[in-house]
């Protein structure tokens, strides 16, 4: 088994420790915000802020940043020491900032037209409140900017654990925030809490990469530096082509906006919950193999595709699973997250058929996301550029195709069936790109997973079936009787794949080891 593949799942699995945490306590966060404000108009309004901003700091900080400077960063540090690589990273640092401050100022000046653009079912009073949430919110993109270079730092460094944990920082502060000022400021004390706990992220990571020997403080760009002209090379292209892949949830928004008081919300809630899964496994997995890729792009060929490959059936074989028992189970995991307060029964069924369309796109998203991580490391933004659009277009043409019979729920379906799509699109591109095809899913493999998985539905659909959801009991009652289907499910997944063999098993227990072993990569995986 490749020592590469193995130290790639240990850093998975130690940003998914980290990740855990923060996620749970995400969940937290909204089911709190859920129980105060419920699935309301004043709640929509700040989810259109909120998403104007989040926009900008996927497409700027965490998105195009990562893609472009993670790479160059993992590079410079192997081959010219970390003298140079700090003085790349306070170079992006001086940039990154300006940019930021010119969106944020760009931001809050054209706050009534992207509010417009973004939500033109709003009422004006609804409008007016989205509007002025928006300007409030657009400085939380300078926090963000800094926190996410201080993350590729860090990752580079194979220090995954403290990135993991800060947004954890940022939901706790939040939460503190929304118990204790929530009876006095209403539904504005989201904004102080989202600002409050973006500063919280950044501090915590600023601090850990000047611990680790790289502060970050502004530098003047030196633009003849040949590292910082490839970052600004590479920032470009992925920025239009994350720029690209923002248009799916604007297209979501504009027509959930149409869409009966509380579309959006049950939409956002129902996204939050799929985020667990989504960030626990495949950005993790995402997160630790960009610098892997990094590394072995630049010589042998063999290495990075097999890496590439192993990273990709490792995110599916953590995922499958997760899809099968979110589908089957998505109208009692909102239950017992959500349902109390203002949360009424309407939100509540309407949010678990949303989190139940959005499920079926976890496997094309855990692939398109590991891919795209590919394509950065291959510097090949074009493709990558090509990979975010298919996304896009399928996306908008299943929105309108699905939207008038299917409501909220056609959006929620066709986000992903985007991804999926263009998981293909990207795994195509990315095997023509290294001139070998990727060979992730051989057919033994396929025909066992699938055998594993039917076993798995017909198991859970039975225990349904004889124990139905205990809906008017205790919430001890209710997450028992959850508890109890995952264990089931987890236990099925767990022994069939052991009895099958799949090769993820050996490249966990290699995750734990400190012994180097042999690669068995070979025939052994090809007839997989």
């Amino acid at each position: 088994m490749s020592s590469r593949v193995s130290r790639m799942v240990k850093h998975a699995l130690v940003m998914m420790v980290g990740t855990f945490a923060s996620r749970i306590l995400g969940l937290a966060r909204e089911i709190v915000t859920a129980a105060i404000f419920g699935a309301s108009s004043q709640l929509d309004a700040f989810y259109i802020a909120y998403t104007l901003a989040n926009l900008s700091r996927q497409m700027l900080a965490e998105g195009a940043l990562s893609a472009a400077f993670v790479p160059v960063f993992s590079q410079t540090l192997l081959q010219k020491g970390k003298d140079k690589a700090r003085n790349l990273a306070r170079q992006s640092l001086c940039i990154l900032l300006l940019a930021g401050s010119a969106v944020v100022l760009g931001g809050v000046l054209l706050s009534p037209y992207l509010v417009k653009i973004m939500a033109p079912g709003f009422d004006p009073v609804k409008a007016s409140l989205a509007i002025s949430m928006t300007r409030w919110m657009f400085p939380f993109l300078i926090f963000v900017s800094l926190a996410a270079l201080a993350m590729g730092v860090l990752n580079s460094l194979d220090s995954y654990f403290v990135p993991a944990i800060a947004p954890a920082l940022s939901n706790i502060v939040y939460l503190i925030i929304l118990l204790v000022m929530a009876s006095r400021f209403g539904i504005w004390t989201l904004i102080i809490a989202v600002l409050a706990g973006g500063f919280c992220q950044m501090a915590l990571q600023w601090v850990w990469s000047g611990f680790k020997g790289i502060m970050l403080l502004p530098e003047k760009p030196r633009f003849k530096d040949p590292e910082l002209r490839k970052v600004m090379k590479l920032f470009f292209p992925y920025a239009a082509g994350l720029s690209l892949n923002q248009v799916n949830p604007v297209i979501s928004r504009m027509l959930g906006s149409f869409l009966q008081d509380g579309a959006i919300s049950v939409l956002n809630y129902a996204n939050r919950v799929i985020q667990l899964p989504l960030g626990l496994f495949v950005i993790a997995i995402s997160q630790a193999v960009l610098p892997e890729l990094s590394r072995c792009a630049v010589g042998d060929t063999k290495e990075f595709r097999e890496t590439m490959r192993d990273a990709v059936r490792f995110a599916l074989f953590v995922v499958l699973p997760v899809t099968v028992g979110l589908v089957l189970v998505a109208d009692e995991v909102v239950n017992i997250l959500f349902f109390r307060g203002a949360f009424n029964a309407w939100a509540w069924h309407a949010t678990g058929v949303a989190l139940a369309m959005y499920a079926w796109g976890l496997p094309g998203m855990a692939c398109t996301t590991v891919l795209l991580r590919g394509l950065y490391a291959q510097s090949t933004p074009r493709s990558a550029l090509l990979v975010t659009l298919s996304s896009v277009v399928s996306n908008v043409i299943f929105c309108l195709i699905l939207v008038k019979p299917m409501g909220f729920a056609g959006l929620a379906l066709a986000a992903s069936l985007g991804f999926t799509f263009s998981s293909f699109v990207g795994g195509y591109l990315l095997a023509r790109r290294i001139n070998h095809p990727l060979e992730i899913l051989g057919m033994k493999w396929t025909f066992r997973m699938g055998t594993i998985l039917g076993i798995m539905t017909a198991a859970l659909l039975k225990f349904k079936a004889l124990y139905p959801f205990p809906i008017e009991e205790s919430l001890i009652v209710r997450c028992s009787w959850l508890f109890a289907v995952m264990i089931l499910g987890a236990a099925i997944y767990g022994v069939g794949t052991l009895l099958f063999k799949f090769h993820e098993w050996q490249w966990l227990r290699g995750a734990f080891t400190k012994k180097k072993e042999t690669d068995q990569k070979g025939d052994s995986h090809n007839d997989q």
